[in-house]
């Protein structure tokens, strides 16, 4: 979530962690290391028969995005993309200066959202509309839902890429079986089902309280759930007290209600989910539910014993709230990652990239790559490379909230600016500490809306 803390850098990681066995490495959480690639990378001011594009190292992303390029420049000698790879924190920081220099490589990584927006207002990037007009075949192979985050005032400025993750309500069967009840369909089932476990010693929900982000999800479903996605794009597009909706403060309220009841594992506020604890929680059976990315089904089925292994872990989407406005099928996290191109590279270096985009990204053999690090490819029909996988009915459940959504909207931290998203997170964290009031809370945020 947030994008310079070692829990957001987990979060865009992206993979649901299979092959099992070892979760898979998130982009950039361990140390710096450095920089591989194929030359020096550069800015946009290459030689005109060559493009430069800087993305993320680690293991596997890094192996498939150097496959690619490997690729399209076996398949294009006469238009060849350079590329230099480096650790997250260092490529936040160089590719802020370089764009800010006018020295950015052609095809600039990304997340999209709010740092795509902080590009876009500086005329940093190219808009990539009419491109997608014209290659509408391009467009249409991609999960709808993924160009949310590459649409700013509903002009599209960046291709979506990779793989997507959406947020999971995770249930451990044996506790629900313990206990006699059933996984929640509404908000309220939720509500009732927390006086049941607390009774029987169990905390209803697991939460890395201290890493905020993990506290963020809840209200991202909540706002969704019960006024619809529009609730907080009024947040992303600026509007004045967006934050002091109804939904919203009804949203808010809600979920002080749920600390109030000890919906949460006591003591929530001091524990992270960069050490996995709060996974270790539900797997244990101390706790009976968790929300969380479902790159934890992997850190769960290497860590957890038989717990995914012996059929103990369900999921679910997110449930309805009672008279909520939301689509129930709608989903939060992240749509995808996306790839930009320089507005101060040469015509031929847009080409270049764009040539790239039409055939390389997310083609037949990127797709079953992708596939391969057990990551769900933001491509329509992506599930029928998980045939006969060992995991195929979690990564059909994934693949199936994403492709049905007609909302999937992109995590709060890295949708709003880096100034605003600080800014959520401590006020989010005061909200579960029941320090500040939804009324407070929607007061504080409004003051931060389009900074």
């Amino acid at each position: 979530m947030k994008p310079t803390t070692p829990s957001r850098r987990t979060f865009l990681s992206l993979s649901i962690g299979v092959p099992l066995g070892a979760a898979l490495a998130a982009c950039g959480t361990s140390g710096p290391t450095p920089a591989g690639g194929t030359g020096a990378g550069g800015s946009g001011r290459n030689a005109a028969n060559k493009a430069s594009y800087w993305f993320l190292s680690v293991q596997p992303q890094e192996g498939v995005r150097t496959r690619a390029v490997e690729r399209f420049n076996q398949a294009n000698p006469n238009g060849q993309i350079t590329f230099t790879t480096m650790q997250n924190d260092a490529y936040k920081t160089k590719i802020k200066t370089a764009i800010g220099a006018g020295q950015a490589p052609t095809i600039i990584w990304g997340w999209g959202g709010g740092t795509l927006r902080t590009y876009v207002q500086a005329g940093q990037v190219e808009d990539l509309t009419s491109w997608f007009e014209q290659n509408p075949a391009v467009k249409d192979r991609l999960f709808a839902s993924s160009f949310g985050a590459a649409t700013i005032d509903g002009k599209i400025y960046a291709m979506p890429a990779e793989t997507m993750q959406p947020i999971i309500l995770y249930y451990n069967k044996k506790v629900f079986d313990q206990v006699g009840v059933k996984p929640p369909e509404s908000w309220g089932d939720i509500m009732a089902l927390v006086p049941k476990f607390n009774a029987a010693g169990i905390a209803p929900f697991s939460l890395g309280g201290q890493s905020r982000w993990t506290n963020m999800m809840w209200l991202e479903f909540l706002f969704d759930r019960i006024g619809g996605p529009e609730v907080f794009q009024a947040v992303f597009d600026g509007k004045k007290d967006a934050w002091s909706h109804p939904a919203a403060l009804d949203a808010l309220t809600k979920l002080q209600d749920l600390v109030k009841a000890d919906g949460f594992i006591k003591g929530f506020s001091s524990i992270t989910a960069d050490s996995n604890a709060d996974q270790a929680l539900l797997y244990t059976g101390k706790a009976a539910m968790m929300l969380h990315g479902g790159w934890t089904y992997g850190s769960m089925s290497a860590d957890g014993g038989d717990f995914v292994s012996g059929g103990h872990l369900g999921y679910m989407n997110f449930p309805p709230v009672e008279g909520g406005k939301g689509d129930p099928g709608n989903t939060v996290g992240n749509p995808g990652q996306y790839l930009s191109i320089s507005s101060k590279a040469t015509p031929e270096q847009k080409e270049i990239a764009k040539k790239f985009f039409a055939t390389a990204v997310l083609n037949d053999e990127d797709v079953k790559e992708w596939a391969g690090t057990g990551a769900v490819p933001i491509v329509n029909g992506a599930d029928s490379a998980f045939a006969g996988a060992k995991d195929e009915d979690f990564l059909k459940f994934v693949y199936g909230i994403a492709s049905n959504a007609k909302s999937f909207a992109q995590s709060w931290d890295q949708a709003l600016s880096p100034t605003a998203a600080e800014v959520l997170l401590d006020n989010i964290a005061k909200l579960f500490q029941l320090s500040i009031t939804p009324e407070q809370f929607a007061s504080n945020m409004n003051a931060v809306i389009g900074s």
